[in-house]
């Protein structure tokens, strides 16, 4: 390809103190697939990743594929009130690894850039869209936990056809891409990519670590006296909380249950919520204790129906409602609040580790 601009004094003082013969004329030849690739590679995929330094020429050729549709916000509207209803709330932006549920109901201006990334990346997820700077402006552990948390909805819901362009590397065995496009090398590969492990560190804490997660439980702030706490780390990096207490006296006997779980909104989407109660529910039973769970968080709750590690227990799916004693007999739940959770679903079970 051959371009002309109009000369002036500053391309010509740039050509003299950089020695750089220039006449106004610059010839270079643009990325571009072949035939064969549209033919082959290119003609039905899940996800497309188009990667490479900035200027390298990852906008044309994404502009092969459509152009990027930006989504418009209501500044006087919470951001789950710009989906369709609460079920497409939830798998859209669990899509994208963005649960926390006090984030959901903030206008989208007030978000973090971490935050603002994923909420326009889930009402843009679909087949057949193109997303230009995937993750370039973002924490990389945050863009670590997206393309996992996209890479599984995608095949999950045999989405097609959608192409992403980065200047970072450091995505692709997260995102695990059909294929990949260098603009460094010119290359077009297939392979399978193998995410990452995730080794997490579960370290014993004390209350006060709380006041760094309470923004983002959906509850109220509080941590009960007699909990015990513990904090996670990956990479160097803080990332979760969770506690649990002692079941009252008179119920079963020698039995601990989940309190209070959080991920920070940053490293949602990586599965590590499951894994730290796990880890906790391990801690329970080397202790000779019993260790249950409960919560309405659908996406925790199936992934402990389907896991041999936890088993349901009698309250396991059962509305607020419906749960006997436990609500209608305790001076705790006021009726508001049971009004507030009527027929919401609730998971119940206990951990039994690996069987």
């Amino acid at each position: 390809m051959k371009v002309t601009v109009e000369r002036d004094g500053i391309t010509d003082e740039i050509s003299r103190i950089m020695d750089y013969e220039f006449n106004g004329t610059s010839e270079f030849v643009p990325h571009q697939f072949t035939p064969l690739d549209y033919e082959t590679t290119l003609k039905d995929f899940g996800i497309g990743l188009i990667v490479g330094p900035s200027g390298s020429g990852k906008t044309t050729l994404l502009a092969e594929f459509g152009s990027e549709v930006e989504p418009e916000w209501n500044p006087d509207k919470a951001i789950a009130s710009h989906f369709e209803d609460i079920d497409d709330v939830q798998n859209k932006l669990g899509a994208v690894g963005f649960n926390s549920v006090p984030s959901w109901m903030r206008p989208y201006h007030v978000l973090s850039n971490g935050e603002q990334f994923r909420a326009r990346l889930a009402r843009q997820l679909d087949s057949n869209i193109v997303v230009d700077e995937f993750t370039s402006v973002i924490d990389r552990d945050v863009a670590k936990s997206c393309s996992h948390a996209i890479c599984r909805y995608v095949k999950k819901n045999g989405l097609k056809n959608i192409v992403f362009s980065s200047c970072h590397y450091d995505i692709i065995e997260w995102l695990q891409p059909d294929w990949v496009f260098d603009t460094q090398t010119g290359k077009l590969t297939t392979r399978g990519y193998q995410r990452p492990e995730i080794v997490l560190e579960i370290l014993p804490a004390t209350s006060e670590s709380w006041k760094d997660f309470s923004p983002h439980h959906y509850l109220d702030g509080n941590v009960n006296k007699g909990a015990a706490c513990w904090v996670t780390i990956w990479n160097g990096r803080l990332v979760g909380f969770l506690s649990s207490i002692a079941m009252p006296s008179g119920a079963l006997k020698n039995a601990w249950r989940g309190h209070r779980t959080v991920v920070l909104p940053e490293f949602q989407g990586l599965g590590i919520g499951a894994r730290m109660t796990e880890a906790l529910g391990e801690i329970h039973l080397s202790e000779g204790k019993r260790f249950f769970t409960k919560t309405a968080h659908p996406r925790l709750g199936e992934y402990r129906n389907s896991s041999p590690r936890w088993r349901g227990t009698t309250y396991n799916g059962l509305s607020r409602p419906d749960m006997g004693k436990e609500y209608t007999h305790n001076k705790k739940y006021s009726k508001e609040l049971m009004a507030k959770h009527a027929n919401r679903v609730c998971y119940a079970h206990e951990y039994v580790g690996v069987t």
